[in-house]
């Protein structure tokens, strides 16, 4: 390949030195550019110029950023109307559920792939779609985002959405979360905190992506441009490590509302953006026996000792059998007295009486000299003949009214 493009180069190297009015010979360079190189025309006097003006000139925020309504041409059949060398296929297989589905909406599918000239089949005893160019195809990607379609289709992903995917700035992302938790019931639990109550989660999500996003099974399935994929993975994979899709709604609402004033497109957004912290409310628990791992040691434990060696320690071994005999009923006749003992001890204590405090007497304390009042002492003193017994009131109470009356009555019989 490169030495048939340096033999039209040489074929065309006087007409363009002529036409470029460089001063001396032109040659042809080609200069890497990632992975493909491309032909350059240098002169052999300004080579240093030309070079270092090229590439140290541009300013690079001019080359980060997009102009604003900038759309990538469309690639036509006159862009590549030779069509393609060999061709190329992919297969996927659906589930038996989709296909019903997919017989209703075959028609359509066949439709809009066949505008991209791709050939299309259906095989419903394998259970597999397959997608393959034909000698008409002129667009080298348009089987690959036939692959997309196919595998959309066959993530239970509507017809409607998926063939949003032929289109030029579309693109879309399967993201794999049942290896994710372990835990089928936690597993369950965080997917359905990503659709959120009635699918609100989900419908706030597709807004700020501008994406559409579906939850099937082990995959979450997403449609819609570059950026907006990124941030739905990103939303995905932490709702699977606990963190709540909520933290990561509130930051892409703030940054919608950043992008639109233009004087912040080039500052950094991280003083407006929320930080939000893990709060460890709940303490672990510690357990009531805690186990201290013992050192290692490359050596295995000590043999215990058999009975037949605590003998022969001991020299019971070498003893009569007789004499064996009469130590062990020593042995247990100490331990029955030892045993008696005790439980007399604990009989003998409900017949100890408990101990008695000793009683103490009351002591008023003496008043002051200074503080003596000699009214409340009399006063005190009256009151205590009042209550001996026998003694005459100091006070006698006024007679009644009924004792006067019979008195008077007497008086008035008499006269």
């Amino acid at each position: 390949m490169i030495k048939r493009v340096h033999s039209q180069m040489k074929n065309k190297q006087t007409t363009l030195q002529q036409s470029a009015g460089f001063p001396g010979p032109v040659q042809w360079c080609l200069w890497p550019c990632g992975n493909v190189y491309v032909p350059v025309i240098v002169s052999e006097e300004l080579y240093e110029v030309n070079f270092r003006c090229l590439f140290h000139t541009v300013d690079e925020s001019e080359l980060l950023t997009v102009p604003d309504g900038w759309k990538e041409p469309t690639f036509t059949k006159d862009d590549n109307p030779r069509g393609l060398l060999e061709e190329s296929s992919f297969a996927t297989l659906f589930p038996k559920y989709r296909e019903a589905y997919l017989k209703e909406c075959w028609p359509l599918v066949e439709k809009a792939l066949g505008e991209a000239h791709i050939k299309t089949s259906l095989d419903l005893i394998e259970g597999s779609i397959t997608v393959c160019t034909t000698k008409k195809t002129f667009d080298p990607y348009a089987i690959v985002r036939a692959r997309d379609l196919i595998k959309l289709l066959a993530r239970s992903v509507p017809f409607e959405q998926a063939v949003r995917i032929l289109q030029d700035d579309m693109a879309c992302d399967i993201i794999k979360i049942g290896t994710l938790v372990r835990n089928r019931e936690r597993f369950v639990k965080r997917r359905q905190r990503l659709i959120g109550p009635k699918g609100s989660t989900l419908k706030a999500l597709e807004l700020l992506t501008s994406c559409y996003v579906m939850v099937q099974g082990n995959t979450v399935s997403a449609v819609g441009p570059f950026s907006g994929l990124k941030e739905v993975r990103k939303v995905v994979m932490d709702t699977m490590k606990n963190i709540h899709p909520i933290y990561n709604i509130k930051t892409l609402m703030i940054k919608r509302e950043l992008s639109k004033d233009p004087e912040l497109r080039m500052q950094s957004w991280e003083r407006f953006l929320p930080k939000f912290r893990h709060k460890n409310l709940a303490k672990r628990r510690e357990p009531k026996k805690k186990t201290v791992k013992r050192e290692y040691t490359p050596f295995p434990p000590a043999q215990p000792e058999s009975q037949v060696d605590k003998e022969l320690a001991t020299g019971e071994f070498f003893l009569r059998e007789s004499v064996k005999k009469r130590k062990k009923m020593e042995e247990v006749k100490v331990k029955q007295a030892e045993a008696l003992t005790k439980k007399q001890e604990e009989r003998n204590r409900a017949f100890i009486p408990p101990k008695e405090k000793p009683l103490m007497k009351k002591t008023t304390k003496a008043p002051t000299e200074g503080k003596l009042d000699i009214e409340a002492i009399k006063e005190k003193v009256k009151r205590a003949k009042t209550k001996k017994l026998g003694a005459p009131p100091v006070n006698p109470a006024p007679p009644t009214s009924s004792t006067t009356d019979k008195k008077k009555k007497k008086a008035k019989s008499k006269g």
